[in-house]
Formats: structure tokens, C-alpha cells, sequence
């Protein structure tokens, strides 16, 4: 069973920990969500995870295993030029515990709590377009490509791409 709360600024290195090892680096490759053939370096920062939970505008959604042990994530962003419409981002399991429901658990707990606190009617979510599994994964939850697709961030000093021209489907869900 995995319990969900709303993280708090004392989580963030938790939360930075579990990003990390979910899509990067060898650790990665315990699971099946694995961004470490595609990047070298980290997916986040302590500052950028601190940053998300001090906003008015995002939250983080934590799942944690009996014992309060925190073994998924997920992270709802609202813009301001698109505010019917929550943003899903940094999705991550422990890679020792993928395969288990925990990121659909995580994904509709997402949709229902930015429903009940920011009234959106759909939800959307960015995947770097090479990763065909994950996003058949994610059609399956029902998030359909919008036909959208953007050039994937240059962020030197965070990552550094191993392949040239990736670039991020933009999928979508009414809720």
C-alpha cells in the first residue's frame, strides 16, 4: 500500500535522492524508467525540488511504503497562461520497486488532487519522444501525444545529452 502526502521543504533532499536514481546514472537501470543511455548527469537539483514545493503555483505528491519510507514522487505544476490545465512532472519510483503500480498510483492521485485543489480539466505531461515504452505506459492511464513536440533543454551544467536533436512529446489528458 502506498500512502500519498504533500511534501514539505524538510523532504527535498529525499525527494532530489529519488529523482536522481529513478532516471539517471546506474542506479537507473534497476528499473525500466531509465534516462541514463540518453543523459549523463542529474534530472534536478535540491534548490530546483525546493523551489517547487515553497511555489503557491506546485506541489509535490509523495508515495511512501509502510514505515514512512518514501519510494515515489510526483510533482503538479499550474501556469499561469494555461491555468486549467496541471502540469505532471518528475514521475519517479525507487528502481528496486517499479513494476509494482506505483506509478499509476502516483499519476491518478496527481489528477485527483489537482482537480479538487485548482479546478483544472486536463492534465499534461512531457516525454522525451524516444522513450516509446513510457509513453505507451502512459497512454494506457489515457494521455494521448497533442501532436506538439519541443526541442529537449540544454542544461549544461545539469546534463548533457548523449543523443543529438531529442526532443519532448507533449501528452495529454482530459480529466
Amino acid at each position: 500500500m502506498l500512502e500519498q502526502r504533500i511534501a514539505q521543504v524538510s523532504d527535498t533532499p529525499v525527494i532530489c535522492a529519488l529523482v536522481n536514481a529513478a532516471y539517471r546514472g546506474e542506479t537507473s537501470r534497476a528499473g525500466w524508467t531509465t534516462e541514463a543511455d540518453l543523459l549523463t548527469g542529474v534530472r534536478t537539483s535540491e534548490r530546483t525540488i525546493q523551489a517547487l514545493i515553497e511555489s503557491e503555483h506546485a506541489c509535490i505528491l509523495l508515495g511512501e511504503e509502510a514505515g514512512g519510507v518514501v519510494s515515489a514522487c510526483i510533482c503538479l505544476e499550474r501556469h499561469a497562461e494555461s491555468p486549467e490545465t496541471v502540469h505532471l512532472g518528475m514521475i519517479a519510483v525507487s528502481p528496486l520497486l517499479q513494476n509494482r503500480g506505483y506509478g499509476k498510483t502516483m499519476i491518478v492521485a496527481a489528477e485527483k488532487l489537482a482537480k479538487a485543489q485548482w479546478q483544472v480539466q486536463k492534465a499534461e505531461m512531457m516525454v522525451i519522444s524516444l522513450r516509446e515504452e513510457l509513453i505507451a505506459f502512459y497512454q494506457r492511464l489515457g494521455y494521448q501525444p497533442t501532436g506538439v513536440i519541443v526541442p529537449f533543454p540544454q542544461q549544461p551544467d545539469m546534463w548533457q545529452a548523449q543523443v543529438e536533436n531529442m526532443q519532448l512529446n507533449i501528452l495529454q489528458k482530459v480529466l
